[in-house]
């Protein structure tokens, strides 16, 4: 699996995912909660020196180099941003996309909330509802691309780093946008009693995809995209494997084959919680594989590997409560990941954004040793 042969950042990420030898395996990371650079500040990190745009990369903690194209596929216009309702520990607001919520004021830091916020309505309800929303999906390049993208036409081919088209879930997948429409319950609900627009909003998704990646794939190739699902839980999917094959397995078939027609090398799915049901159907419409792998939802990677082969490449598997144990429950945990490392196939990354109970010191050890694990030596 390991090499002498020195590697830049675009090579290493290829030849793992090709199971080719590499130098060393990438060092990339999602990030931290709010309250976590709270905790670190108070415990002597100088919060000054971090980037905290992890996925990008981090110099502060040696974390390896991500480009990511930075295309907008939001909703434009955005809703307005409202407060409704206003107390010393809640408060009830319209997000920017048209969602009513409600959000628990005391221990907010950085952004981060301290539980989920309770999602009281969404946008859409009816057809009619779905076709005002489309609206805010129109494709203008020179709204949704970053100023001036086309001048660096060259430095995307000569890239040394990996290419990624869209930021950390701005690639919104099919269950992902369906969820923020409707809500968890209403696309639930939908799935039954209003197939005709679950199958609209399903179409609609992947043609807005497509054409919005057109023109950055006529210019430049790029290592790969993830798709933002989100469609688990703990305990299994949010859709059944027959819904999904009905309703969101054909478009995604569609989305993987346009990319890998167009210069994309592998198309990965991100979802947390355990989604090992849908995984064959995911397989089968042409995904390359998974992120992030949460342990706390049993989704082991050695089992994953043995049950699912080598077509299935994973991204993450590090379990986050594991860290805040101490640097013997550390040790161990990175060990059990040794044999995927040798194998290829697979980056470890923690299994989500790094809680406030993990210290900065344990996580600095963390680091120490998944360096050590990175380049064979663990």
């Amino acid at each position: 699996m390991f090499t002498n042969n020195k590697q830049n950042g675009k090579e290493r990420f290829l030849n793992v995912m090709g199971y080719k030898p590499v130098d060393k395996v990438p060092n990339y990371e999602a990030g931290v909660w709010g309250q976590t650079i709270d905790e670190w500040q108070k415990q002597g990190l100088d919060i000054s020196k971090v980037s905290w745009d992890w996925f990008v990369g981090d110099d502060y903690f040696g974390m390896d180099k991500r480009w990511f194209f930075d295309a907008n596929l939001g909703m434009m216009p955005a809703f307005e941003y409202k407060i409704l309702e206003k107390t010393d520990r809640y408060e009830i607001f319209q997000d920017s996309e048209g969602r009513t919520r409600r959000a628990l004021i005391e221990g907010t830091a950085h952004g981060t909330r301290m539980c989920m916020d309770e999602f009281m309505r969404f946008p859409i309800e009816t057809m009619e509802d779905f076709e005002e929303m489309k609206k805010r999906f129109i494709v203008d390049f020179e709204k949704r691309y970053p100023q001036g993208w086309e001048k660096d036409a060259d430095k995307y081919r000569n890239r040394e780093i990996p290419l990624i088209f869209g930021r950390n879930c701005s690639t919104g997948g099919f269950y992902w946008r369906a969820r923020d429409f409707m809500g968890t319950e209403g696309i639930s609900y939908a799935l039954y009693d209003e197939p005709k627009l679950v199958h609209a909003m399903m179409e609609f998704i992947a043609d807005f995809t497509i054409e919005m990646s057109k023109p950055f794939l006529e210019v430049s190739d790029c290592d790969y995209v993830m798709i933002s699902e989100d469609m688990s839980m703990k305990n299994g999917p949010l859709i059944g494997p027959k819904q999904y094959k009905e309703f969101i397995f054909p478009h995604m078939k569609r989305l993987a084959e346009f990319y890998k027609k167009n210069g994309v090398k592998y198309v990965f799915v991100d979802t947390d919680g355990n989604c090992e049901a849908l995984l064959p159907l995911l397989m089968d419409a042409g995904v390359d594989g998974i992120w992030p792998l949460e342990r706390v939802a049993e989704m082991d990677p050695i089992r994953i590997r043995k049950e699912f082969g080598k077509d299935l490449r994973l991204f993450g598997a590090v379990d986050k409560m594991e860290l805040a144990k101490g640097k013997k429950a550390i040790d161990a945990h990175l060990a059990t990941l040794v044999p995927l490392i040798e194998e290829g196939g697979f980056i470890p990354t923690v299994d989500h954004t790094v809680p406030p109970d993990v210290s900065l010191e344990d996580f600095l050890y963390y680091f120490k040793r998944k360096e050590d694990l990175l380049w064979g030596r663990f």
